[in-house]
């Protein structure tokens, strides 16, 4: 079976790392994902980022080209594919 894939879209400022994207990456290396950590490094990138999205927050992820969502979405997707294997 092929490695799945996703890309996460976190927060990491020189003062202050975002504890939910911190909780995606722990979930995405414990599912055994080959994923791009993308860092948003400054107010201007975050801002930047949450409009082109339309979020209002971070982190964002996307498993296989598809938009899954924040921590909470991201540990629900993957509470819901460990029970439908």
């Amino acid at each position: 079976m092929a490695a799945r894939t996703a890309t996460l879209y976190r927060m990491v400022l020189p003062d202050h790392v975002c504890p939910y994207g911190v909780r995606c990456k722990q979930m995405l290396e414990s599912g055994g994902f080959d994923f791009g950590d993308h860092n948003l490094s400054t107010g201007v990138e975050v801002d930047a980022f949450k409009a082109e999205h339309r979020v209002a927050t971070t982190p964002l992820v996307f498993i296989d080209a598809e938009r899954i969502g924040g921590s909470e979405d991201l540990a629900r997707y993957l509470a819901r594919a460990e029970a439908d294997a």
